[in-house]
């Protein structure tokens, strides 16, 4: 009677990972970002990250506190929320403005879905589409050094591919949202969360893998007019705008995106085809925050598609 046997459901193997150690590994990740768009923007910048990631956390602890739910603020998600909010957010917008998407992406999005692990849709995407519907002229105004201009891919919209130069998109020389101007900085924080084992190739090297094939081929026939993969034009493509956040840091989103392997690799997919049919013949130079949230929208049907059937079951009679 001394070695009992303790009976409890599946899982039996549980790993050591918790979600508040990933979502503080993701914030881990985007310092890169946030310390070279805060350089790149100035106090601005700072304080928008500041207001959106304190507005998100302040939120879900005020909700939960009034439904007498359990407190999980300290599971960092709000703080990723927040986080990624303000790195998509433009310098100049108004810091009230931040606060409103913060509210809108954990209380309408995360929390009236039920909380962490049931919000159909990012909730720092949702928060960000939400404002660029109802206040589309600060959410587009864009300013670098002092002026007033497009941003690279507007220009790439136009046809003006000598107007953009891939090695300031690079580096992050360039009007943008705070986060997405730099390349490298997303890319430190990508290989971080690769070696720790958080996120894999999977879904982002799809996505990009996709968008790149998309756009050689149909970006001839968009405004652009260039010829059949152009390196110039799709190294423009790949480093501006907001796909290598998105692609790295959003579509990676464990709630998600999907479970299975064939899944994921057909998600990205879809995130590649949409991204480039929104950036080339759409109406806006960008696209990688929709392309995201209909993709997200059309996670259960993928897995329904893609999960496997149990040994026994479903087969042909």
């Amino acid at each position: 009677m001394e070695n009992k046997l303790n009976i409890s459901s599946s899982p039996h193997i549980r790993s050591k990972v918790t979600s508040s150690n990933i979502m503080l590994m993701v914030t881990i990740a985007l310092l890169p970002a946030s310390a070279f768009g805060v350089y790149n923007f100035g106090v601005n910048a700072l304080l928008m990250l500041i207001v959106t990631t304190a507005a998100a956390v302040l939120t879900e602890y005020i909700y939960e506190k009034l439904m007498h739910k359990k407190i999980t603020i300290g599971d960092f998600s709000a703080v990723v929320t927040g986080l990624l909010l303000g790195l998509n957010m433009p310098p100049t917008a108004p810091l009230w403005m931040g606060a409103l998407g913060s509210v809108f992406g954990i209380l309408i999005v995360k929390q009236l879905f039920g909380g962490l692990g049931q919000n159909f849709m990012n909730p720092a995407l949702g928060a960000r589409c939400f404002l660029l519907i109802s206040f589309t002229g600060p959410m587009t105004r864009f300013i670098y050094d002092g002026e007033t201009g497009p941003t690279p891919l507007a220009y790439i919209k136009e046809g003006s591919m000598s107007s953009v130069n891939s090695m300031d998109m690079l580096i992050g020389r360039i009007p943008g949202t705070i986060g997405e101007t730099s390349v490298i900085a997303i890319i430190i924080g990508a290989i971080f969360l690769i070696l720790m084992g958080i996120i894999d190739l999977r879904i982002p090297g799809t996505y990009i893998v996709t968008f790149v094939i998309f756009i050689g081929i149909f970006g001839k026939f968009s405004d652009a007019g260039v010829g059949f993969f152009d390196p110039q034009y799709i190294t423009a493509q790949l480093c501006g705008g907001g796909l290598m956040l998105g692609a790295w840091f959003m579509a990676t989103d464990y709630v998600t995106s999907p479970i299975t392997k064939q899944g994921q690799i057909l998600f990205g997919i879809l995130l590649g085809i949409l991204t480039g049919l929104f950036r080339l013949f759409g109406g806006s130079a960008e696209g990688v925050s929709y392309a995201i949230i209909i993709s997200n929208l059309l996670v259960p049907l993928i897995e329904r598609v893609t999960l496997p059937k149990p040994f026994g079951k479903g087969g042909e009679k």
